[in-house]
């Protein structure tokens, strides 16, 4: 369905993200993703697309960085030799702190990972990616269904929402559709270490289908969303929650 396509995907080395590149590079898609410091995690997801036949390269930048997101952008093109597909997954959770007490450093270094990041891959895209190229970005239902504590996290995936709704109209003359993808609650390893067993169990409990989400769930709906079924979307937040929101 992707072959012969080109992609880069923003921390694609655990969770959501790796099942991205995975999903991406089954499909036939040649795939660059950053890691900020997981290279062992990075190196086994090399090597467990490499074992089934996919194209990969894992690119160790922290972007928190400036100029880290055009330097991934930049190491991509070099390699993949075009662009045609964007995933911005990458995002820095933190534990849930009240406005009050929320250290500006801290919410500055959210916005940079995960909003700045996004800003500047984008326009990379929005001048190098080729004519009818995808641009995934991937947001939360806590834009729609917000819990106390997470300001800095909500704010900076609302912005990319926007970001995401000006770039739809911006590039749509070229081809190239922009979309936002909102998980709600998957099942990562992130999730786990930042609530405890009853907790999940009874958010699972609160969706239609009586289960958390999984991470290859939410790559399929990004695989939708850049194949040639996705055509015809664009500007559009599709939520992944299981119908928890």
């Amino acid at each position: 369905m992707l072959k012969g396509m080109t992609a880069v995907v923003t921390g694609g080395s655990r969770g959501i993200g790796r099942a991205i590149v995975e999903r991406l590079c089954r499909d036939g898609a040649n795939v660059v993703f950053n890691y900020a410091t997981s290279k062992e995690a990075a190196a086994d997801v090399v090597r467990a697309v490499e074992a089934v036949g996919g194209s990969v390269r894992a690119v160790c930048l922290d972007l928190k960085n400036p100029d880290a997101p055009e330097r991934l952008m930049e190491a991509a093109q070099a390699h993949l030799g075009g662009l045609d597909i964007l995933v911005n997954n990458a995002a820095m959770a933190f534990s849930p702190v009240p406005l009050a007490e929320t250290e500006v450093e801290v919410f500055d270094s959210v916005m940079a990972i995960n909003t700045r990041s996004v800003f500047l891959t984008m326009r990379y895209a929005a001048r190098q990616m080729r004519d009818g190229g995808r641009i995934v970005n991937i947001s939360t239902m806590n834009t729609v269904r917000p819990v106390p504590g997470i300001g800095p996290y909500a704010a900076s995936k609302g912005a990319i929402e926007q970001l995401t709704a000006v770039a739809a109209r911006e590039l749509g003359p070229r081809g190239i559709t922009v979309n936002v993808v909102s998980p709600g609650a998957t099942d990562t390893d992130m999730l786990r270490g930042a609530n405890p067993a009853e907790a999940l169990r009874a958010v699972a409990g609160m969706t239609p289908l009586g289960r958390l989400g999984e991470a290859s769930d939410v790559a399929a709906v990004v695989a939708f969303l850049t194949g040639p079924d996705g055509r015809w979307i664009t500007g559009q937040n599709l939520r992944a929650t299981g119908g928890l929101a």
